[in-house]
């Protein structure tokens, strides 16, 4: 059995092999992991089933750094060179459709007559320990500004608001406030851009509630963009104003909300600055 380094190659088929599970995985079709594992092992060098088995677990682990979903069989295990992302991320270049799906909804049902979302503390409100792969992960989000993809990503983000839509008016009309629930706004869709917020709610006791979409397909420390204008309204209006992030949208979405400041929670950081003449 070979023990060497992993080549590009070998690389690519593997990382072809997992994305092709993954595709069963999301969609719950029946696949073999063990008859992957067999099939490939003479495609790469002599590798042992274990081998290839631990390196499935390394590609869970660099779509977690990549704010993608994985195969929740395989556990991320996060001994990986940058050789296996660069693997990854050709895939994902070479399938570009693939980062621009939005959740399998049932389409008899759609998605404003969803229940509403599970909705849990923000990871940094938890009661767990920082995962130790914490630092690798943001590294690698941010070599590949996993941030701003998900922010270039419209579908996604315009499904992740219409989520966020229904939950509001599902949790409304579980309370009894029906009369509340007919009047939440999605000022994204209705106003366009602009408002430094996407749905206009209320609370059961008739409070308002400005909510800031932010959606990812991962897992619930992917980092996400936010803008000059949302800061200034979350200053402004701070005691109506959060993110409500979304996370794990492509499997089971989940969601959290951040209450200002912002920067109690998350760590602000420049990304672009506006250039003037003088």
């Amino acid at each position: 059995m070979s023990n060497a380094p992993w080549t590009d190659a070998e690389n690519d088929l593997i990382v072809a092999d997992y994305f092709a599970m993954l595709k069963n995985d999301l969609v719950k079709e029946t696949y073999n992991k063990a008859q992957h594992r067999r099939t490939l092992m003479p495609l790469l060098n002599g590798r042992s089933e274990g081998s290839i088995e631990f390196k499935h677990q390394n590609i869970s682990a660099v779509l977690k750094s990549l704010g993608e979903t994985w195969i929740m069989g395989y556990k991320p295990a996060f001994n990986f060179q940058m050789k296996l992302v660069n693997a990854v991320m050709r895939w994902l270049e070479d399938n570009p459709t693939w980062q621009n799906k939005t959740p399998i909804i049932d389409p008899q049902m759609g998605m404003r007559d969803l229940e509403p979302l599970w909705i849990g503390p923000p990871p940094t409100l938890s009661n767990q320990p920082e995962p130790q792969e914490l630092d690798q992960t943001l590294r690698i989000a941010r070599k590949f500004d996993v941030a701003g993809r998900d922010e270039r990503n419209r579908a996604l983000g315009r499904a992740g608001e219409e989520c966020a839509l229904a939950h509001e008016t599902a949790a409304l009309k579980a309370a009894g406030r029906n009369d509340l629930a007919r009047q939440i706004r999605w000022v994204s869709e209705e106003d366009g851009d602009g408002a430094g917020y996407d749905i206009a709610s209320f609370t059961t006791e008739g409070h308002p509630r400005l909510l800031e979409v932010k959606t990812t397909n991962g897992w619930d420390r992917t980092p996400f963009h936010i803008s000059r204008n949302e800061l200034a309204v979350a200053d402004e209006r701070r005691a109506e104003w959060s993110v409500f992030r979304i996370w794990n949208f492509s499997r089971e979405p989940k969601a959290f909300e951040l209450y200002p400041p912002l920067d109690t929670h998350v760590a602000l950081t420049p990304t672009s600055f506006q250039a003037s003449f003088h």
